[in-house]
């Protein structure tokens, strides 16, 4: 399936500047952003980017918000409801190292660790989509909702019985 909610990037082709970048998904757009992150729907899904490369030291800093509206589906209620995201984020990437060099990196756990470059280029899309997936509840609720379970109490005519009673009829 071809993405279309896509923002690649060439490192190559980058200065030693500040660059800016605004992502504004039109509906087809929200369309495939509301399968990627298996949401109900996407009403809206914008994200202001900032890129500097340093190229002496091999780093690219990307940081930015990503502004969204999803529409959910409730655990408790199975009811679709709104829900609104602003993520700030601020990524790392180092343009020079591997997987193998970052994993080396990640063995000490006070390290700040950057992500890796894949074939020079960084897909601005991916990372705002990242942003807002991290967000998202994994068990949805709209807002007031609560899980209350309660046990069916036996009736009186019923009497409890045992499941292995249960099982000895059966077997009869």
């Amino acid at each position: 399936m071809q993405k279309k909610f896509s923002y690649p990037l060439k490192i190559a082709d980058l200065k030693q500047n500040e660059y800016k970048f605004l992502l504004d998904a039109d509906a087809a757009e929200l369309v495939d952003i509301s399968e990627i992150l298996q949401v109900e729907k996407a009403h809206y899904f914008k994200a202001e980017i900032k890129v500097h490369p340093n190229i002496r030291e091999h780093l690219l800093r990307v940081w930015g918000t990503v502004q969204a509206e999803l529409e959910l589906q409730s655990v408790i209620s199975l009811r679709n409801f709104r829900q609104k995201y602003d993520v700030p984020f601020e990524l790392f990437f180092d343009t020079k190292a591997t997987y193998k060099d970052i994993r080396e990196m990640a063995a000490d756990i006070n390290a700040d660790v950057p992500d890796v470059v894949e074939n020079g280029t960084i897909n601005l899309a991916d990372i705002a989509l990242e942003q807002v997936a991290l967000q998202i509840d994994d068990y949805p609720r709209a807002k007031g909702e609560v899980f209350c379970f309660q046990t069916p109490e036996p009736d009186d005519a019923q009497e409890r019985q045992s499941p292995f009673a249960v099982l000895q009829k059966l077997k009869k």
